[in-house]
Formats: C-alpha cells, sequence, structure tokens
C-alpha cells in the first residue's frame, strides 16, 4: 500500500483493458472492458446492447489503464463478449 500526502491509503489495481468500439452498422461508439488479453484495433467483437442484445462492433481503441486511470468506473462498465475470428 500507498499512503497519500493527506492521511489517506492508494490502493494499487491491476491493469484493465478498455477497448473502444464502433457497433456495426451505426454510428455508436462505446467503450467496455475487455478479458481478452490480445485484442487490438480492428479486432471484431460482440458487445452486449441493451438489457439483453448483443451486437457486432469493430474495435477502434485498446487502452492498458488502471482502476484509477480508466476513462470510465471500472463497476459500471461491461465486458465484451467474445473476439470473433
Amino acid at each position: 500500500m500507498i499512503h497519500s500526502l493527506s492521511g489517506g491509503v492508494i490502493t494499487l489495481y491491476d491493469k484493465i483493458l478498455y477497448a473502444f468500439v464502433q457497433i456495426d452498422g451505426e454510428d455508436v461508439k462505446r467503450w467496455f472492458i475487455s478479458p481478452f488479453p490480445r485484442i487490438k484495433a480492428g479486432d471484431k467483437a460482440v458487445v452486449p446492447v441493451g438489457k439483453y442484445g448483443e451486437a457486432e462492433a469493430t474495435v477502434l481503441r485498446v487502452e492498458c489503464v488502471t482502476a484509477q486511470t480508466a476513462p470510465f468506473p471500472v463497476k459500471q462498465m461491461r465486458e465484451i463478449i467474445r473476439l470473433l475470428p
């Protein structure tokens, strides 16, 4: 653990892969957490849409971040379901 100057404790987090994807056939772009370590820009993936739906998407960008530097809170993010060949 690392202590901050204000007396609190800063927790060390593991790295998390965030993927910025565009849903195929739409102008919708969203961030998802990727459980796949070899994901890269240009890959095709299946992502959750709505409450129970799925859609194919193209990965535009991948960033390796910590929970503290993530573009969105980790607990509110959804994961990519699978990568397509």
